[in-house]
């Protein structure tokens, strides 16, 4: 070898050495034999640094993984958002707590919400919105009126009818009183129910004052006929005293209801009686009970028969999850993913628009979720837009009256760089019923 000439060692590098005598050079069967030992060693070296690398790896996981059953166990489901309070003279609809999912609000017969109408089950399980609660709409608990006049109650107002010799939006104008009569014979009609003889008192002077029991009139022939309130004020909508029919009464009268409703507290409202959860149902093993105002709907949601190597099977009683799909079957993969159900109980002729569901997806796997109407019957009353970027919304852009069943599909796709990754079609069914209230 040259003096200078680099000479081998072994350990991590070479580096250089000083001159040798040639004596101790090594000739190129030895160099190339500690080069190899060299490589040996580096290689025993990384593979010993790999393993410890993937025992650290694995001691990592186990430590997350039991990391997570404790806060699991500590926290409860961390798919679930809390139970929520049914507001007093009200119901939620809507069961599922999981994320994603929502509930819907409404009041009783004689009451108004007050607060969020729909909450949603967010991604860091919290509710959306606020607690609803519903308020008493009779504006007429303060009574209002005065000197003995009749309130009302309206649409967040009141209506005084006053007494003779009264008036005023309150009743507290004195006017001038009717002159009171004095009839010599009385006359008892045939119909003694709907008349009475007047209560009479002689005057100091000799002349007679009459009087009638509430709810009848003094009338010229000489009797109390009643006074039939149905048609004096049901007729109107300002004056209306019963909100659904009217029968007179010797007196008074009476407030009914229709068929599925019950007489209200303030026995002039209807509140509707839900068949489901008192088992007055006739629906047959194996359906489901959906409650609507004024009755109920016998429901069983069915998954769609296999079709194009698609097929689905039911994971919950409103819930359908495709199969594995062929590798080669573009159809089953442009298929639906998922098919869940909803049925939404309507009152007849609501105000529009009204929002009647919130779609959206529980993980976000994409960049962008596309919402659009696919079919049903009825579709050409409902609209669907996005509330915001994971959020659709589906509406009711026309008044239904009812009785009627209308029918919605909707499809959620997601894309990724305008790539299809998966859809869900949401099938609404909303039963409207034949009654406003």
């Amino acid at each position: 070898c040259m003096p200078g000439s680099p000479r081998a060692r072994t350990g991590h590098a070479l580096s250089p050495a000083p001159p040798v005598p040639p004596s101790e050079c090594l000739n190129w069967q030895q160099a190339l034999s500690v080069v190899r030992q060299m490589q040996k060693l580096l290689v025993a070296q990384e593979a010993a640094h790999l393993q410890g690398t993937r025992g650290l790896r694995h001691q990592l996981s186990i430590l997350q993984s039991r990391l997570q059953r404790q806060a699991t166990k500590h926290n409860g489901n961390p798919e679930i958002c809390p139970q929520l309070a049914v507001p007093q003279n009200g119901r939620m609809l809507g069961r599922s707590l999981r994320v994603g999912h929502e509930v819907h609000f409404v009041c009783d017969a004689g009451f108004r919400l007050v607060g969020s109408e729909t909450r949603a089950c967010r991604h860091n399980r919290t509710w959306s919105g606020t607690q609803p609660f519903c308020r008493s709409i009779d504006d007429c608990s303060s009574n209002p009126c005065a000197n003995s006049g009749t309130c009302v109650d309206g649409n967040q107002s009141y209506t005084c009818l006053c007494p003779p010799g009264w008036s005023g939006p309150s009743c507290q104008i004195p006017g001038h009183a009717a002159p009171v009569s004095s009839f010599p014979d009385w006359v008892t009609l045939s119909n003694s129910s709907f008349s009475r003889q007047p209560r009479c008192a002689e005057g100091r002077s000799g002349s007679r004052r009459c009087s009638c029991d509430t709810g009848f009139q003094l009338q010229p022939g000489g009797v109390c006929q009643d006074v039939d309130e149905c048609q004096i004020y049901q007729s109107s909508p300002q004056t209306q005293i019963c909100l659904h029919d009217c029968l007179n009464l010797p007196g008074s009268y009476r407030c009914l209801c229709p068929p599925g409703y019950l007489l209200h507290a303030d026995r002039n409202a209807c509140e509707d009686v839900n068949e489901c959860t008192g088992k007055q149902h006739n629906c047959s093993q194996g359906d489901l009970c959906i409650n609507t105002f004024g009755g109920h709907r016998c429901v069983r949601p069915k998954c769609p028969l296999p079709r194009h190597n698609t097929s689905y099977v039911k994971t919950s009683a409103f819930q359908c999850e495709r199969n594995p799909c062929p590798m080669d079957s573009r159809a089953c993969h442009l298929a639906a993913s998922s098919i869940s159900f909803h049925y939404l109980p309507l009152q007849a002729n609501r105000t529009v628009p009204r929002v009647l569901f919130k779609m959206s997806t529980t993980r976000s796997l994409g960049d962008s979720l596309r919402f659009a109407i696919t079919g049903g019957r009825g579709q050409g009353a409902f609209a669907v837009r996005r509330s915001d970027r994971q959020t659709g919304e589906l509406l009711l852009t026309s008044p239904a009256a009812g009785p009627a069943t209308l029918e919605v599909e909707v499809e959620m796709s997601e894309f990724s760089h305008k790539v299809l990754l998966g859809k869900h079609i949401f099938k609404v069914t909303a039963f409207v019923s034949p009654y406003v209230f």
